[in-house]
């Protein structure tokens, strides 16, 4: 399983209880403490390159596209 969201594949077993359980029992991935896959952009969800300092918590291109929104100053 790759660093997507796992939650994807329980929207298909929701007819399914037993498969469900059985799904959530085995391959349910663990809950990443460090790496890449440990914090989502809150506005649109990748993974990579994540702005933690102050609080953000966007990827680094929703940040570009929101910056000036939200109070910070672009200095050449």
């Amino acid at each position: 399983m790759t660093a997507s969201d796992w939650n994807k594949t329980l929207k298909q077993l929701r007819n399914k209880p037993a498969v469900m359980q059985k799904y959530i029992r085995h391959c349910k991935p663990k809950v990443r403490k460090t790496g890449i896959a440990a914090r989502k952009c809150e506005r649109c969800g990748r993974f990579g390159a994540h702005i933690k300092q102050y609080n953000i918590n966007l990827c680094r291109q929703c940040f570009r596209e929101i910056a000036e929104e939200i109070g910070f100053n672009k200095y050449n």
